[in-house]
């Protein structure tokens, strides 16, 4: 039977559709890939079909005896679909990743056997040694295709770049020449692509069609206020057709927005990297069935979730890229004849957009400093001991060592959970950063002016990614010459919001163990006991932000005291709120010596609203480093050990509030409480005017 009429009867099958067709471009690259063993760049739009290509391809090359295939994809969620999605078309997919272990075993032992078509991982799996030693070498030999999807990830020129994606460049490399190579993306421009060449090497080709979607209507709605934002997503989002996602650039905004809107009576939920894996699934099948308007989203669901039928995608804040938008918008309309692309803008925009750029690369210093560690510790050190000796948070350190650890070549190494120095001598290409910085500033310029655009909107899309059939689409809302949904919210619904926000309390969790060796003074270790810990306490607002947030900015940084508004705020916070239980009968404060006025002032201002007693009994004895500079639980916990001390002359054996104005690491709060309780105090509920951080 000839190929194509094979791969045809494959579709077919695959899709249960007897009248299934190839779109442009689809049998082409299967063939490219099957019957000349070609090393094939794939670039097209979401939805278009990439997938069908490597799934064709693998069962055509299996059913020639060719050695199975392994697929990089880089979530999770792609995953489920993909091999629910090879499934259909008689292929035997496993998967080897962290929501899986106690199948790991059974995989490996159907790799040994050849009774596994395709073998998908994600990019972070090529780290692992055991991994790279038990699994990936012993099947090199045998690979028959190799398929990297959402390829864009590999180049650091992308808008998506990802550490480990360097470790498929060796993979490629290292390639029987015979292999077929499949590397597939919706989001390249002409530089990635180049780039993505040039790290393979050899000979690849690139096969492009168009990113235009005639169905996906396009409009930017500017709204400074996320008030105002929150109103207009609760008029309008029940008239958008279908259910969709709405995009944020940070996990608070994604759980505080889709609490809002269940306020309002809508059926949205928040979803994002650090939700549970099997609440994720459930969340992803709610959206796949309808079952929910809206899930509020950040990048966590992005590439690869399929559903055709999404009725709209709405950005609540705007991206840092053109090309990262159309990655995301482009989720919409695939198999509908309407869809709704709606961008806002918010004032806290560009400052996001600015701490991802300023924190994309590992600093130099950073860098040297690990070095610096490792050289001096021939046994190697765990990321803990790390902590130690390294005044950087354990996500900062984990960034640097992976950063470091797909270099090439590589001047750590990993043995077991211990990192070592290697003998490579390195320094950071600062020329490359500041080029790539320079990158994403002139990025972030082009998506401010695309907000304000008065040109076709999927037209600049389409030119970002250097598509050459870019032309206006006429109906976006440029093209059409007025809003496709309308830009006006009710003031009712916009000061409820108001309301919503300000009552944004975030809560202080009690810290459960005491870091090793970090406070020898005060000789607290091991875990902290329900004799020494503070009860959960509450927090009024998120530092700078919307609602309270700017006015404590604006206390502490400008006027040198706390507005009244602020105690009435904590007052109706305790009393409305919180309600804390046995309530206190007396406060004190967390002191200052640079600023010795400040909150004492505020805390006994409290005190006299609240009607309690007013006891200064914590005393600072001695000058620490600033604690905001300390970045991890060792360092915040050790620059605290000596610094206080309690005047147990002064302490009640009753509950208590203890006021400070900001808490982010919450050692402070720890140790002063654990001081209180061991001198003598009833129970403590801390309380603070701002938290510097939020997830």
């Amino acid at each position: 039977m000839p190929l194509k009429e094979k791969a045809h009867n494959l579709l077919r099958s695959s899709l249960n559709n007897p009248n299934a067709a190839f779109r442009d471009g689809q049998w082409e690259a299967v063939d490219e890939l099957v019957a000349k063993r070609a090393k094939v760049i794939l670039i097209q739009r979401t939805g278009w079909g990439k997938s069908v290509v490597y799934f064709l391809a693998t069962r055509m090359l299996r059913d020639m005896n060719a050695g199975p295939t392994l697929l990089i994809s880089p979530l999770l969620a792609l995953m489920r679909n993909q091999i629910e999605a090879a499934k259909r078309i008689g292929i035997r997919a496993a998967t080897i990743n962290s929501s899986n272990v106690e199948e790991w075993e059974e995989v490996k032992a159907q790799l040994r056997q050849n009774r596994v078509d395709i073998l998908l991982i994600s990019p972070e799996r090529l780290a692992n040694d055991q991994f790279r030693a038990k699994v990936l070498a012993p099947a090199m030999s045998r690979l028959g295709f190799f398929v990297v999807d959402e390829a864009h990830c590999i180049s650091d020129w992308g808008h998506d770049f990802r550490p480990d994606y360097r470790r498929i460049v060796r993979i490629v490399q290292a390639l029987p020449g015979f292999v077929p190579v499949l590397a597939t993306t919706a989001t390249a421009n002409d530089r990635v692509i180049a780039d993505i060449r040039n790290q393979f090497g050899g000979d690849f080709q690139t096969m492009c069609g168009t990113l235009t979607r005639d169905s996906l209507h396009l409009q930017n709605i500017t709204l400074p206020s996320k008030a105002a934002r929150y109103a207009w997503l609760a008029e309008h989002l029940p008239s958008l057709p279908g259910s969709g996602i709405i995009y944020t650039l940070t996990v608070r905004d994604s759980r505080r927005l889709a609490e809002w809107l269940k306020l309002r009576g809508i059926d949205a939920e928040a979803y994002y990297g650090d939700v549970e894996s099997g609440k994720r699934v459930e969340l992803e099948d709610r959206l796949l069935d309808n079952r929910i308007k809206a899930l509020v989203a950040t990048t966590a669901l992005g590439m690869g979730f399929d559903k055709p039928d999404l009725g709209f995608v709405i950005h609540f804040q705007r991206p840092g890229s053109i090309i990262h938008y159309y990655q995301q918008v482009g989720r919409a309309g695939r198999a509908v004849n309407n869809a709704y692309g709606i961008l806002l803008s918010g004032r806290e925009d560009d400052d996001i957009i600015d701490y991802f750029i300023r924190t994309a690369f590992p600093i130099d210093a950073h860098i040297n400093e690990v070095l610096a560690a490792l050289d001096q510790a021939k046994d190697g050190l765990y990321l803990s001991q790390l902590e130690r000796e390294v005044n950087l948070s354990w996500s900062k350190l984990e960034k640097v060592l992976k950063f470091l650890a797909t270099e090439t070549p590589s001047p750590v190494r990993k043995i077991g959970s211990r990192w070592f120095r290697s003998p490579v001598k390195y320094e950071l290409d600062m020329r490359r950063v500041e080029q790539l910085t320079r990158l994403r500033r002139s990025e972030q310029a082009r998506m401010q002016e695309y907000m304000t655009s008065d040109r076709c909107l999927m037209q600049q899309l389409r030119e970002e990614l250097n598509d050459p059939g870019a032309e206006p689409c006429g109906h976006c809302a440029v093209c059409m010459g007025k809003p496709l949904v309308s830009e006006s919210y009710s003031d009712k619904l916009e000061n409820q919001a108001v309301l919503f926000i300000r009552r944004g309390f975030q809560e202080i969790i009690p810290r459960r163990r005491w870091p090793p060796d970090a406070l020898p003074e005060y000789g607290f270790s091991g875990n902290i006991t329900g004799e020494l810990q503070h009860q959960p306490g509450r927090v009024l607002s998120i530092w700078g932000d919307a609602g309270w947030g700017d006015l404590v900015r604006q206390g502490k940084q400008i006027t040198g005291r706390f507005d009244k508004r602020l105690v009435n705020a904590v007052v109706e916070m305790i009393s409305e709120d919180w309600l804390p239980m046995p309530f206190p009968t007396w406060l004190t404060f967390v002191p200052s010596i640079k600023a010795p006025c400040l909150v004492r002032d505020f805390a006994r201002r409290l005190a006299k609203k609240l009607r309690l007693k007013f006891i200064d009994c914590v005393a600072k004895k001695k000058e620490n480093q600033p604690q905001k500079i300390m970045q991890n639980s060792f360092q915040q916990a050790h620059n605290l050990d000596g610094v206080f001390e309690i005047d147990e002359g002064k302490i009640l054996d009753e509950p208590l509030f203890l006021v400070d104005d900001m808490v982010d690491s919450r050692w402070t709060i720890t140790i002063i409480s654990a001081l209180l309780r061991r001198a003598g105090s009833g129970e403590i509920f801390p309380l603070a005017l701002a938290m510097t951080t939020s997830k």
